[in-house]
């Protein structure tokens, strides 16, 4: 049960519309009906301005931040039905739930139930969600980021390669991954 509660939870953080909400408590107007109609924050800050985008970006990445810390601490909890013997098959690791949680949130800001299905593109989302796995993934992420913008000029391919290079980097960058302690450690 606890484990069915945990990826609905990540969902309905992640469902959380705030760049929705931020442009109606701005300018009391619905973002899906300006600019590319995208429930993003990229949309937001050109279609009201850098405050509200900014707001807007802070908020998604908190809610990709905030639905991986609660997933840490739920998968830490006594209660949790999964060994967390690191000798486990995948399912059994706390950090198995903890990426399943964070997919669940990046979904929840893709298709939010309050918006009839139709969010964003979970780019901030993602980006928050890998901050809390790994703050240095995301700083390889912003490299190519800043790259792709500075030789494309175009924000959502940016946004696209920077996302997509951060899983590969996630797995395979670090010597230790999320949710895993050395063989010495307590």
């Amino acid at each position: 049960m606890l484990p069915a509660a945990l990826l609905l939870l990540a969902y309905l953080i992640g469902s959380i519309p705030f760049s929705f909400l931020v442009v109606k408590a701005f300018a009391g107007a619905d973002i899906r009906q300006h600019g590319s109609r995208n429930v993003g924050a990229t949309n937001v800050a050109r279609t009201f301005g850098k405050l509200p985008g900014i707001i807007a970006l802070l908020l998604d990445i908190a809610k990709g931040y905030g639905a991986v810390a609660t997933a840490e601490w739920i998968v830490g909890m006594t209660e949790w039905p999964f060994a967390s013997d690191l000798r486990a098959a995948s399912f059994g690791r706390p950090a198995f739930w903890v990426g399943l949680a964070a997919l669940m949130a990046i979904i929840g800001h893709m298709f939010p139930i309050w918006l009839r299905f139709h969010g964003g593109k979970g780019v901030a989302t993602a980006t928050g969600a890998f901050l809390a796995m790994n703050p240095l993934v995301v700083a390889g992420g912003v490299i190519v980021f800043i790259a792709v913008l500075l030789i494309s000029r175009f924000v959502s391919l940016a946004s696209i390669l920077s996302a997509a290079s951060m899983p590969a980097r996630l797995v395979h960058g670090t010597e230790r991954r999320m949710g895993e302690q050395e063989e010495d450690e307590p």
